[in-house]
């Protein structure tokens, strides 16, 4: 039932609908609870701080708090409760914004020091109508530094007439200070289908027949946010005039309606069919669809397909046809396959995003993707070449004859076939081409490699390890080979060396040698105090030894 005249202006749904107590504040219980105890208790706060994303009622929690905590019920003798009357004078005021006791301030509009001045002169003096006098300060991350510091006093040890309640979307803006002195609670989304069931409700209220599906649509644009859910309600009622809501018309009104289109891209893109995906490609680009929109769109079903497949079923609020593919694709795709799918596009997405011809790199990106699924998982791929190679899968537009179109997969083959490692400096230099410098430093320094066999690492160490070297090693190499390691660190062992004790061990030699020669020794005698130094060899060759004089 609406809550105000016919003959009045017309109010949007979102004003219409603002919840006027608690039973009314939907998706927010453990506030709402919190609340009601402290409230029946006696055991309020002198600040509350709410938080929470835009339009899931911050500031009506604000005013349903200043209800509560001034209402004296109908007939004038009752006290704080949570189930404010609504029809005594300070609920009635308060509803329509008109209370002399409580303020609502703009924490834009009304940041600054003078602002916080006013707010400190005024709370010397008693409530004039109501039992608290209440400052709700909307946006208060907006308030300045020196504001908040100005406040800090006056909001640790208020007057007992008086209550603080801030509201902000950004609490991480909010200082320390001022978060130590408030009770914090954080309002969360609201769920999909508490949102749909009350939007379902308002319709009923206002006399519109909504399908469940089009209610659906809506609860899953709004993102959680209520005032956005009835925001969007209002425009589909509007458009579908006198008669139902539908979820073909909120398709389009949303911009969904080439949710058909961005499928089929998706789907030649996993069935690896260049030619069909390059058509899709001219079809949207015919069609006005923005580059970015459709990696967009290509995002948002990728994430569908992944949370269909650890779910069981496709999200509900999908058109029937778009439900059947997502569940058909979740059947076939691994969980691996999905992730490299989305990161190939959340690549794409700010490749399109800075490219100077976006359609252009939209397209590439597109073909990165349809070359990608025609490779093998990275588990599978190891076997394959453990197996010696077998055939590898092709993608849909290569001739049977020509290898250039393998390229991708050749090329991932060649790649793990280069990785050889057969020895510790082997696995030194990985790490290091890898730009990996501080594993390199500790394989060369701190470890000895005891062997080295495919998929095998066997380590003994000879300096101080982190708890998380063998791991930190093992994941390493698993993603750079493609295959499955594992690395063991034993007790030390007797003969056994790191590479830089090895090192260190063949300088000494060679230290020694020289200074066993006779031309050198006969130098030392010529020149008292002289020193024997090498210079750093370079890894292609040894420079040979000189002498540093003592007096040089």
């Amino acid at each position: 039932m609406s809550l105000f005249p016919e003959d009045a202006p017309y109010r949007v749904l979102a004003r219409k609908y603002r919840p006027g107590d608690f039973d009314a504040l939907i998706g927010q219980d453990a506030v709402v609870t919190t609340l009601g105890n402290a409230i029946s208790s006696n055991r309020l706060a002198q600040a509350w701080l709410l938080t929470g994303v835009r339009g899931v009622g911050k500031t009506s929690t604000a005013r349903i708090i200043a209800k509560a905590l001034n209402c004296i019920g109908p007939d004038g003798s009752g006290g704080p409760t949570i189930h404010p009357c609504g029809v005594c004078s300070n609920c009635t005021a308060i509803t329509a914004g008109q209370h002399i006791d409580v303020v609502e301030i703009d924490g834009a509009s009304n940041n600054g020091v003078d602002d916080v001045r006013e707010i400190i002169e005024a709370v010397r003096y008693s409530a004039s109508q109501a039992r608290y006098k209440i400052y709700i300060i909307d946006e208060v991350h907006m308030v300045s530094k020196a504001a908040f510091n100005a406040l800090l006093k006056t909001l640790e040890e208020p007057p007992p007439h008086v209550k603080f309640i801030f509201a902000t979307t950004e609490a991480n803006k909010v200082p320390a200070t001022i978060l130590s002195r408030c009770q914090r609670f954080d309002l969360k989304r609201v769920p999909a289908d508490t949102l749909a069931a009350h939007f379902a409700r308002v319709s009923e209220a206002e006399g519109v027949t909504a399908e469940p599906e089009a209610l659906a649509l809506i609860a899953r644009a709004a993102e959680g946010s209520v005032r956005d859910g009835l925001s969007i309600l209002d425009q589909s009622i509007a458009l579908a005039g006198q008669g139902p809501v539908t979820a073909g018309a909120v398709r389009d009104m949303l911009g969904l309606a080439d949710r058909g289109r961005v499928a089929g891209l998706l789907d030649a893109v996993l069935k690896a069919d260049v030619h069909g995906a390059m058509a899709a490609m001219d079809s949207a680009h015919s069609a006005g669809v923005e580059p970015q929109a459709l990696v967009s769109g290509l995002l948002d079903l990728s994430h569908a397909v992944a949370r269909a497949k650890l779910a069981g079923s496709a999200d509900p609020a999908l058109a029937e046809g778009d439900r059947a593919l997502v569940t058909q694709w979740a059947g076939q795709l691994s969980f691996p396959q999905i992730h490299r799918l989305w990161q190939l596009l959340l690549k794409a997405h700010a490749d399109v995003a800075q490219a100077p011809i976006p359609q252009q790199a939209a397209e590439m990106a597109v073909l990165r993707c349809v070359h990608a699924s025609g490779l093998p998982d990275p588990e599978k791929l190891a076997k394959l070449l453990a197996e010696g190679g077998a055939s590898l899968p092709a993608t849909r537009s290569e001739a049977p004859v020509p290898r250039r179109e393998t390229a991708p997969v050749a090329s991932a083959v060649r790649q793990l076939e280069a990785i050889e490692i057969r020895d510790a400096a082997a696995l030194v230099a990985l790490f290091e081409q890898k730009l990996e410098p501080m594993l390199a430093k500790q394989l060369r320094d701190d470890v000895a490699v005891v062997s080295v066999q495919p998929g095998q690492l066997a380590l003994a160490p000879v300096g101080k390890l982190p708890g998380t070297f063998a791991a930190d090693v093992r994941r390493h190499l698993d993603d750079w080979t493609g295959a499955k390691w594992n690395v063991e660190i034993g007790a030390s062992a007797e003969g056994v060396e790191s590479l830089r004790q090895t090192a260190d061990r063949r300088t000494a030699d060679a230290h020694e040698a020289a200074l066993a020669e006779p031309m050198v020794q006969a130098l030392t005698q010529e020149f008292p105090g002289a020193e024997l130094i090498f210079p750093p060899p370079p890894r292609e060759s040894l420079s040979p030894p000189r002498l540093r004089s003592a007096t040089s």
